[in-house]
């Protein structure tokens, strides 16, 4: 997306579409900082109320970013143990 910046791969699945917003799934390859506010906002759909890579909607009747993490699967950095955390 940006000059000398890392590789980053995102795959995201439409679930829903709301007239000018649609509800998406994201899996990502890579870990990198912003890295789905970076690839929606490059194809042109940023993240709703994303100050810095979008606009904030002043009628969106969140404050934050529209973004969130129903689960997450990393590495813990000592033991190495897979971890997985699901939103309830």
């Amino acid at each position: 997306v940006f000059e000398n910046s890392k590789d980053a791969v995102t795959h995201f699945k439409v679930l829903e579409r709301y007239g000018h917003q649609t509800l998406v799934e994201c899996n990502l390859e890579t870990g990198r900082t912003h890295q789905i506010r970076v690839h929606f906002a490059h194809i042109g759909h940023p993240v709703v109320n994303d100050p810095f890579y979008g606009y904030r909607r002043m009628d969106f009747p969140i404050e934050g970013q529209a973004l969130h993490s129903k689960s997450l699967d990393v590495k813990h950095p000592i033991t190495g143990e897979e971890m997985h955390f699901e939103a309830p």
